[in-house]
């Protein structure tokens, strides 16, 4: 805990100062509520609605942690695939780069027309969001591999199978969470987008019906809260990470190092 107030005190006091100017702003400037609410206003919405939005949040909860889930399969999947099959990481891997060049908020009509309201196009707009990312450091945590070792255990007879569940597979476990930080962080981001896309609970439903009824002080709660949620996805993958991966990789030298 000490460790963490060492590291952790500067953001959070940029943070305080933040909110102070903000406060300070609004009262000087005589800003009115609807349209940039004070911090202590927005505090004030988070503690008193919790009613309104508490089920909001469940919502957004499990559609994250089902998209996240199917993203980061089909993310691991395809990256397995492409580094086992070199003729088709030639011929896929430029495409699955153009593919995140295609906004989201532009894709996302396109899924409701051909699969309605329901939960399938939202799940599939999360899927896109997650799987770039991991697919993309996996690969490069395989490439990653140290080559005189791989050398060493084909001349000890290993199969292909072998190096890669034996030796590729685990040295890309660090690149592979460093995919998962970054898509558990994305994962959130989706949900409230494909929550607008025509959902009866969520927090993207209760920010869309907060700004066309002209609550700042709630879109601000709803922004708040994905932060809060995004940051909790985080630390679990963190969690998870720090009680799977034992070793790491030692700066100078061709060997593992046990942590």
């Amino acid at each position: 805990m000490k460790g963490l107030w060492k590291k952790g005190w500067r953001p959070i006091l940029v943070l305080f100062l933040l909110f102070i100017i903000w406060e300070a702003c609004t009262r000087i400037f005589e800003i009115p509520g609807w349209l940039l609410p004070s911090p202590i206003e927005v505090f004030k919405e988070a503690v008193t609605g919790r009613s309104v939005y508490s089920v909001h949040i469940t919502s957004t909860v499990q559609l994250v942690i089902t998209g996240f889930l199917i993203g980061s399969s089909v993310g691991i999947l395809v990256a397995i695939i492409l580094h086992l099959l070199p003729l088709m990481r030639q011929a896929f891997y430029p495409l699955i780069i153009v593919s995140q060049n295609i906004p989201i908020i532009v894709l996302a009509p396109l899924l409701v027309i051909w699969f309605g309201f329901g939960v399938l196009p939202k799940l599939i707009v999360i899927t896109l969001i997650c799987f770039f990312p991991i697919t993309i450091a996996l690969l490069e945590g395989f490439k990653q591999t140290d080559a005189d070792l791989k050398h060493y255990v084909q001349m000890a007879g290993a199969t292909n199978q072998q190096i890669f569940w034996k030796l590729e597979w685990p040295h890309a476990f660090p690149s592979l969470f460093s995919g998962l930080k970054i898509s558990a962080t994305y994962s959130v981001m989706g949900a409230v987008i494909s929550e607008w896309l025509g959902a009866s609970k969520g927090i993207g439903v209760y920010m869309t019906l907060a700004s066309s009824s002209y609550r700042t002080d709630r879109v601000f709660v709803a922004i708040l809260l994905i932060i809060a949620l995004s940051l909790i996805f985080f630390a679990l993958i963190l969690i998870v990470e720090k009680r799977l991966i034992k070793w790491k990789p030692i700066e100078k030298g061709n060997h593992l190092e046990s942590s």
